[in-house]
């Protein structure tokens, strides 16, 4: 398996690259992995790829991992943001709270395949994003 070709870091193909790779970290669901670590990664792919089409459309955003605050911001942007990617605010609060023992409940399978399917979405919308960028 070859490298992915790394960009430089105020690129949005590099965030892009990232949110990938923490969406391929959030699929790897092994028995010694918490769920909530899982989720973590999952929230991280959807703020990374919607810090992608931000850095694409040269909107300036505070590092904040607030799914809501960076798609309004988008969305004020001039950029549409459909419903199934606005779901991604969902993911905010696997951010923090559950990346430490005893903040929260353990999260349940659906809870994890549905953060999941929503990072998907995100990952897509913002590579459908960056594609209509470059056409």
């Amino acid at each position: 398996m070859s490298p992915v070709k790394r960009f430089p870091a105020d690129h949005p193909r590099e965030w892009l690259n990232r949110a990938r790779s923490n969406l391929a970290l959030a699929r790897n669901r092994l028995p010694a992995i918490y769920l909530e670590d899982l989720c973590f990664e999952a929230q991280q792919s959807a703020e990374k790829a919607i810090k992608s089409v931000l850095i694409m459309r040269n909107v300036s955003y505070p590092y904040v991992h607030d799914l809501s605050r960076l798609l309004t911001l988008l969305e004020e942007s001039g950029e549409p943001i459909p419903r199934s990617v606005r779901i991604a605010e969902e993911l905010t609060v696997y951010a923090v709270i559950g990346r430490y023992p005893g903040t929260t409940r353990p999260v349940t399978v659906d809870e994890y395949r549905k953060a999941i399917k929503i990072a998907e979405v995100v990952v897509e919308w913002a590579e459908r994003c960056q594609t209509a960028q470059e056409t």
